[in-house]
């Protein structure tokens, strides 16, 4: 293996071991580091892409290696989050299981990804990223916002939720992609704004603010999917 085709694969471990490092703190019930390491991985994930086709060194092997890392980060990780959050919820002993669907889920996804010829401007369903972002920081925002908190820890409405993104990471549902072929107001107005909307997210809330941009993101990548294609938004 040429050194240039090393160089996002050893990323790509980086990812890898992030995801494994942030599941050994979660299950030290140290799961505020949840997010820390989501958020490292989700780099190290895109800098693997972008050096691989900035160095013209994609490969096979770095195509699987990186779904496998995936699955692991953005995968097991916000699974073991959710039944975490779950348990701590007091409900009952049977229910922190439900958690696991995420990470079956995730594989459905990852492996429909890597399989499906539609996703290269759009994605089909959740990606696995925003859903690890999203369950790794509702711990943050129950602390940012005490009063939303107790009801984000509530047994129903985190069942709720594990079942909805469990269901949209696999959902025939099309969804922004932040790819820019040009940087033109009128083909990406609704990227341009869910950026906006993120970046007010963080000033104000912190990493506590993720889970609105995730929420953001499904709302505008709906009412993107309802505009003409020739709308200005």
């Amino acid at each position: 293996m040429k050194i240039k085709q090393a160089i996002p694969n050893f990323l790509t471990c980086l990812n890898l071991i992030s995801g494994m490092a942030g599941i050994y703190f979660v299950l030290e019930d140290k799961i505020y580091w949840g997010a820390y390491f989501v958020l490292i991985a989700a780099l190290f994930d895109f800098l693997d892409g972008f050096l691989a086709k900035l160095l013209r060194a994609q490969s096979e092997l770095g195509k699987q290696l990186d779904s496998l890392a995936d699955m692991v980060t953005f995968g097991v990780l916000p699974s073991f989050i959710a039944f975490k959050m779950l348990a701590y919820s007091g409900s009952f002993q049977v229910l922190p299981f439900l958690g696991f669907l995420i990470g079956v889920q995730s594989a459905l996804r990852l492996a429909k990804f890597n399989i499906d010829t539609r996703q290269s401007d759009r994605f089909i369903g959740v990606p696995t990223p925003a859903c690890a972002l999203f369950f790794s920081t509702l711990p943050h925002l129950s602390t940012a916002i005490p009063s939303l908190g107790n009801y984000l820890v509530a047994p129903a409405t985190l069942a709720i939720m594990v079942l909805l993104f469990a269901y949209l990471l696999t959902a025939e549902l099309p969804l922004l992609a932040l790819k820019f072929n040009t940087f033109s107001i009128r083909p990406n107005g609704m990227k341009y704004l869910l950026l906006i909307l993120g970046v007010v997210a963080l000033v104000i809330w912190g990493i506590g603010g993720i889970p609105f941009v995730i929420i953001a993101y499904l709302a505008l990548s709906a009412v993107d999917n309802l505009l003409p294609k020739n709308a200005v938004l």
